[in-house]
């Protein structure tokens, strides 16, 4: 993967020829350098309908100054943008392609902006010579290409230094602002240069294709949140960021449990195929979310466990056995983001959200409709509780029970995409539901870590080491499962339904 850098700044608006203020009455500036004047000069890409800066995402290629280069930039936070480069190349990097397939999809990009600057730049550090933030103020050339609009401007922009203290970009504004100098409006060159060079007949906005305060609304807008997150999420995967396949398979999940709840909404015709291909998808990136579960509580369970009852290398054996897995679920996730259904799987979403397959109940009071498919996926619900607690212990009651979370999961999903109509009542009913299917999953993870204990004891023994420790382990996963079990009925009693 090409170099990634955390990028901390702030842009403020300047005339032609303002007169930076002295930065040494700043906290913390021993020194102000002034490095000169540098000339950059950067094309921007993006898809034709400029589906980047929809996201605001800038991808350019630059020359001039000591970062020449491909820079793609993803949104982390206000003023926040995680900034990843790779070398300077007549085509686009293939690892920078990879993180923009979920929006490009089969399209390419193109030039769509050029900016030239000449960035005047000063070091600002403290007294020890440190760097604590860079300042520039860059006089602005913009095209719209091939042969469009130009614009012109000025602005300040302040960085902080990769290890200062982000709290420096404050002090420099107080300074700043004391100056007359104000923030942009603008969060970016590149938005602002499409703001000012925007063609006159650019596209007006659609009308939405269910009325405000109608289920259908209500629904879509939930559909829209969880598909955007999908596309959103693809390249924070194949960047291995923290979390982000866990939240890309929630996102999966929560969208095929509204495809089903809401069934008297969106017509199950046009969307089981759908649900179909989000359930493989969630399927493909659970191997790795799974894998990394399982190993964090087994460690766990190691590290509890007192020095005197781990017998042999079993930390060892179980670092082992988790690179291996780690390795090949990664390997299985990426596969699959790189694969053509998932390309067509995200088609066919902004196929439904572009004409949406809306059923007679689409135009009613979403208050009344969406409290309906919450209760009936409460009822399902109970109906598994019930059968999982009737049955004896053992292998029938572990699946039954697996039914069941997996019913809490949707019921839970259907209470929060009813939040915004339903209001406190949803959100206090997902919580009670959110309890039950903890309980359930915790039960879940100690039968799938069971399973594991034993496979591992085997290779143990096999290997000539002692299965003790792993029996010890098993023997804690069984009590964790009875735990569960034996607290069920309690939890589900507060579970009441809207």
């Amino acid at each position: 993967m090409a170099e990634t850098k955390r990028e901390i700044e702030r842009k403020y608006e300047a005339a032609a020829g303002t007169d930076v203020p002295d930065l040494t009455r700043v906290r913390d500036v021993a020194t102000v350098a002034d490095e000169g004047v540098v000339e950059l000069d950067a094309v921007y890409h993006d898809t034709p309908d400029l589906r980047l800066a929809a996201d605001s995402i800038t991808l350019r290629r630059r020359t001039g100054g000591s970062d020449a280069g491909w820079h793609l930039k993803f949104p982390v936070a206000v003023g926040v943008r995680d900034e990843i480069r790779a070398p300077l190349s007549d085509t686009l990097p293939p690892d920078l392609a990879a993180l923009l397939r979920s929006r490009v999809r089969g399209g390419e990009v193109v030039p769509v902006v050029r900016l030239r600057s000449a960035r005047d730049v000063r070091r600002l550090l403290d007294a020890d010579g440190g760097l604590l933030a860079e300042l520039s103020v860059d006089t602005v050339r913009a095209r719209r290409l091939p042969k469009g609009p130009r614009a012109s401007w000025t602005e300040i922009e302040v960085e902080a230094a990769d290890d200062a203290d982000p709290g420096i970009l404050d002090a420099v504004e107080k300074r700043l602002r004391k100056a007359g100098v104000r923030p942009s409006d603008a969060p970016s060159k590149l938005a602002r240069a499409l703001a000012e060079t925007a063609p006159e007949d650019a596209r007006p906005d659609t009308a939405p294709p269910a009325a405000p305060g109608t289920a259908g609304a209500a629904v879509l807008a939930y559909v829209r949140e969880q598909a955007e997150a999908i596309v959103a999420l693809d390249p924070a995967v194949r960047r291995d960021l923290p979390d982000a396949v866990h939240q890309l398979r929630v996102a999966c999940r929560r969208l095929r449990s509204a495809l089903k709840t809401y069934r008297s909404v969106l017509d199950r015709n046009a969307t089981d195929l759908l649900g179909d291909e989000l359930k493989w998808l969630a399927g493909e990136l659970g191997v790795a979310r799974d894998q990394e579960v399982l190993a964090e509580r087994l460690r766990g369970r190691l590290t509890d466990m007192p020095r005197p009852l781990r017998l042999g290398p079993v930390k060892a054996r179980l670092r082992i056995w988790d690179t291996a897995r780690t390795k090949d679920a990664r390997r299985k996730a990426v596969a699959a983001l790189d694969s053509d259904r998932y390309l067509a799987l995200l088609d066919r979403l902004d196929a439904l959200l572009a004409d949406p397959p809306l059923r007679e109940a689409a135009g009613r009071d979403a208050a009344k409709v969406l409290a309906r498919a919450v209760r009936k996926d409460h009822a399902r619900l109970a109906a598994r509780v019930d059968r999982a607690l009737s049955l004896a212990p053992g292998h029938e009651r572990d699946l039954a029970l697996h039914e069941a979370r997996k019913a809490a999961k949707r019921t839970r999903y259907a209470a929060d995409a009813a939040r915004p109509t339903l209001g406190k009542p949803a959100k206090k009913f997902s919580k009670r539901v959110k309890k039950v299917q903890s309980l359930l999953g915790e039960h879940q993870d100690a039968v799938v870590a069971r399973a594991t204990l034993r496979d591992l004891a085997v290779q143990a023994h096999a290997a000539g080491e002692t299965a003790f420790t792993w029996g010890l382990l098993y023997g804690r996963e069984e009590a964790a499962a009875d735990a569960a079990e034996r607290e069920l009925p309690e939890v589900w009693a507060r579970a009441v339904p809207l």
